[in-house]
């Protein structure tokens, strides 16, 4: 009895595994949908925070006549419609004087801090001898902007490269490639010569970005800037530094240049080939007044500052507060108020800037010096945002 009721269980358990499954292989049950999570929305900004103007460090030292004479001159190009309705009244006041510009200037406008501590440097519009021909030194060819450089986007030159603004290149068999380095460009020198210069002097003139050139016969030529070669500004005081040719603190523009007005030739210009940026110009007949910004007015010397344009609009009012100079016989403070109307390669970020000194060779060595600590206020029109 008990192997026949063995032998029926165990026929009733092979029949089940000879059985087919209807319902095909085993499937875990599902696992439950996660609840979605509410969005967690972005916290607010901070509170602007609003300075009364007596904090603003040096704000009772200003000379806020020429303050107020540089934002009248300047502020057409600006595109805040709050700005351009303060410049309006700015430029139908009465003739001012230091007190009632002083008394325009905090009715009109308020301050807040931009960010942390920055750097401040400055330029200049330099005056420099030339040559029409390669003689006597002047050996280095002021270019106007070749035929051969175009400006493409990002992804003509690197398909994995991000959107953005059109960049300097060349077409060799219908398709785009870098431009040349400085190196290569001046061993090629191809395209027109506008003038000839000492090579010291046309680097210098190609870090300003524009001057004046005195000719021997007494004429004076503006040349400003036209183009570049799309390669990185890279500053030379650093590897000067470091292969012990100036001292730490000595690295101002003119010890720079009389380094290597030293050392023209071989050694000046391995140099300056460390800096693969090139710069082509346009030339004219010296009008005489100060060059134009990025914002297409004349640079108000001492009020002009260039500035990140990813960061700030033409025609922005700042308050400037700069101390802490690195180099030799700086100014020790710079703190005024400053109106943003250029741009430049080597100026990046928020608090950032490159504050404009004027013409000539006094500018240019007071420029040279200016490597500062910087905080910067934007004065904001009353009634903007």
């Amino acid at each position: 009895m008990r192997f026949r009721v063995l032998g029926a269980a165990l026929a009733l358990v092979v029949a089940a595994c000879a059985t087919p499954k209807r319902d095909g292989p085993l499937v875990p049950p599902p696992k439950p949908r996660p609840i979605p999570e509410k969005p967690v929305p972005p916290p607010p900004p901070p509170p602007t925070v609003w300075l009364p103007f007596s904090e603003l460090p040096g704000w009772d030292r200003e000379d806020h006549l020429a303050a107020l004479e540089a934002f009248k001159a300047t502020c057409g190009v600006a595109r805040d419609p709050a700005v351009n309705t303060v410049c309006r009244k700015a430029r139908q006041m009465p003739p001012p004087d230091d007190q009632s510009a002083r008394a325009f200037l905090e009715e009109n406008f308020r301050a807040t801090p931009i960010g942390g501590d920055g750097l401040l440097t400055a330029y200049f519009a330099p005056v420099y001898e030339a040559r029409i021909s390669n003689r006597d030194g002047f050996s280095a060819p002021v270019m106007a902007k070749p035929d051969d450089l175009v400006l493409v986007d990002p992804a003509e030159l690197d398909s994995s490269a991000a959107p953005g603004p059109r960049i300097p290149a060349r077409l060799r068999g219908g398709k785009a490639e870098a431009y040349p380095d400085r190196a290569t460009i001046e061993a090629e020198q191809r395209g027109v010569v506008l003038a000839w210069m000492r090579p010291e002097d046309l680097f210098f003139l190609q870090i300003q970005g524009s001057g004046v050139l005195t000719l021997p016969d007494g004429r004076r030529k503006r040349v400003a800037f036209a183009a570049h070669n799309g390669r990185p500004f890279v500053g030379i005081a650093k590897p000067l530094r470091e292969r012990g040719l100036l001292a730490d603190n000595n690295t101002s523009g003119d010890s720079i240049k009389r380094w290597l007005a030293e050392h023209r030739g071989p050694e000046a210009e391995e140099i300056m080939r460390l800096n693969p940026r090139y710069v082509f110009f346009s030339i004219a007949d010296d009008d005489g007044r100060e060059p134009a910004g990025a914002a297409g007015v004349p640079l108000p010397p001492g009020r002009a500052i260039a500035v990140d344009n990813s960061r700030h609009s033409m025609g922005e009012l700042f308050w400037i507060d700069a101390s802490a100079p690195v180099l030799t016989d700086a100014f020790p403070v710079y703190r005024r108020l400053a109106v943003a109307l250029d741009t430049g390669g080597a100026i990046k970020g928020e608090v950032r800037a490159d504050l404009y000194m004027g013409k000539g060779d006094a500018a240019g060595a007071e420029a040279g010096r200016v490597r500062h600590t910087l905080r910067m206020y934007r004065l904001a029109p009353i009634g903007g945002s």
